[in-house]
């Protein structure tokens, strides 16, 4: 455990306010219940978001979901949106959570843009519905989907991307700071597979073939 007896903890709410202050009204008051047009159009145009979960005894998951934009999200009404649930590793982490705490927060994500679009709710689970064939993408007809009553939602800024560079090409090196997937996998999950032969599993043209199967 690190040492923390020199750490200037904050424990209360009074504290935190303390420290950064109150937010400007605008911030403060940007939540809405419902969806407008304009986050219908986010929502259509959306290929990624991050679903974060909690157990009731607290432990976390944040799940990465994508699927092509216009076909990620199914808005059912002002208040209703589903995401299907496609072929993964089947640990379901965060739907178990959702089985005991079906409080969800979502994060919306448009490739090159800044700003993002949150939405807060209540989620369950439905293992199948009459909109399950509008959410068919390349064949797969999924097996789950979830789905949030909003509870508030709001456009996030864009201040996070503009520190990290997030969407600048020119910042990438995807292979030069860490090891390639197969290596990291050969490493800390064991499958008995050699580096070649995960080398060749997690190729583009290999991978891609479970994504809808």
């Amino acid at each position: 455990m690190p040492q923390t007896t020199t750490w200037t903890e904050i424990t209360t709410v009074d504290d935190l306010v303390g420290l950064l202050g109150d937010p400007h009204p605008r911030a403060r008051d940007k939540s809405r219940p419902a969806l407008l047009e304009v986050d219908r159009d986010w929502l259509a145009a959306t290929p990624f978001c991050v679903m974060a979960t909690s157990a009731l005894d607290g432990t976390c998951d944040a799940s990465p979901k994508g699927d092509p934009a216009g076909q990620l999200v199914h808005v059912l009404d002002d208040t209703t949106i589903a995401l299907a649930e496609r072929p993964g590793n089947k640990r379901a982490d965060g739907y178990k959570n959702i089985l005991e705490n079906p409080h969800v927060g979502l994060n919306f994500f448009i490739p090159g843009r800044g700003d993002t679009l949150r939405i807060n709710g209540r989620a369950r689970l439905v293992s199948d519905a009459p909109f399950f064939d509008e959410m068919v993408v390349k064949g797969h007809r999924p097996l789950l989907a979830v789905v949030v009553e909003i509870e508030d939602l709001f456009f996030h800024c864009a201040k996070s991307f503009l520190r990290s560079g997030l969407w600048k090409p020119e910042t990438w090196d995807p292979e030069g700071t860490v090891p390639r997937r197969a290596v990291i996998a050969k490493e800390v999950e064991p499958s008995g597979m050699t580096v070649e032969q995960l080398d060749d599993y997690y190729t583009p043209e290999n991978y891609a073939k479970g994504l809808y199967a």
